[in-house]
């Protein structure tokens, strides 16, 4: 009776996900956070900005070039307007992709070209990065993407569980989360920091399927990368989608199906 009863209370939390002109049946969906959830410019551009001035201000200090925002921006794959606004970043690069410690060595390493030693080049970064954090925490630049809200109601009248697999730290993600009042929506929130291997092993998708108790061939995973769609495939996700402008979606060729946002996405239980 125990294992009747689990079993169709699993069955219930099964719903059909339609994803354009093709569906998935899952138990679960996972979702990278920045460019998926939320607008990728919006933040990291503005945390990037704030890295640049923290790390700029000291080196001017000590009679060392200024780093533009331009080179930063170069250096970690966003590019920004005349007026310092981000107007766009790549999807493969280090800040779409990378962790926190790759893109601090990438403005480490700024430093080091610019006449700094290594070690004071590494603890102007580990500055510039307190500092940055602590406008990021007053100032909360965070928006959320087309039809995010209402997928994450949707999945939450459905009974269906959501989970965030990000290649960011947990404490940012579920901060940048809480900004908007979205962190409530998910069983698990899980950033690089909570695996062995970030994107694109399939480590984060795993550890959510463990944690939220389905298979990995029963969960959809969403994501603006292709290190998303092969994180999915590496753990034998059930759905890889991917989210792109038509323009952009050669860019995610391990992807089941592209959409341009989570609006395309509807659930039927």
């Amino acid at each position: 009776m125990e294992i009747r009863s689990r079993t169709r209370e699993r069955r219930k939390k099964m719903a059909l996900l339609l994803a354009g002109e093709k569906s998935f049946e899952v138990e679960a969906i996972l979702f990278d956070k920045d460019g998926t959830l939320l607008e990728f410019s919006y933040t990291w551009g503005a945390w990037t900005r704030h890295m640049q001035e923290g790390f700029t201000a000291p080196l001017e200090a000590k009679g060392f070039p200024a780093l533009p925002l331009a080179e930063l921006g170069r250096e970690w794959g966003i590019s920004f307007g005349e007026d310092g606004v981000a107007s766009g970043y790549d999807r493969s690069g280090p800040l779409a992709a990378g962790t926190l410690a790759e893109l601090l060595a990438l403005l480490t390493a700024c430093g080091y070209r610019r006449g700094l030693s290594w070690s004071e080049a590494r603890v102007f970064a580990q500055e510039g990065l307190h500092r940055a954090e602590g406008l990021m925490q007053q100032k909360r630049p965070a928006l959320a993407l087309p039809g995010v809200p209402e997928l994450l109601a949707a999945c939450r009248t459905a009974g269906l569980p959501a989970a965030v697999v990000t290649a960011d730290e947990t404490t940012s993600a579920v901060q940048h989360l809480s900004w908007l009042g979205l962190d409530g929506y998910f069983a698990e929130i899980i950033g690089t920091d909570q695996v062995d291997r970030g994107k694109p092993y399939g480590d984060m998708v795993e550890l959510a399927c463990r944690r939220l108790g389905v298979d990995p061939a029963r969960v959809a995973v969403v994501g603006d990368t292709n290190g998303d769609m092969r994180m999915a495939r590496a753990a034998g996700a059930g759905a890889a989608i991917g989210l792109a402008e038509a323009a952009q979606a050669g860019e995610l060729p391990d992807a089941d199906v592209v959409l341009p946002s989570c609006a395309q996405l509807r659930l039927r239980g």
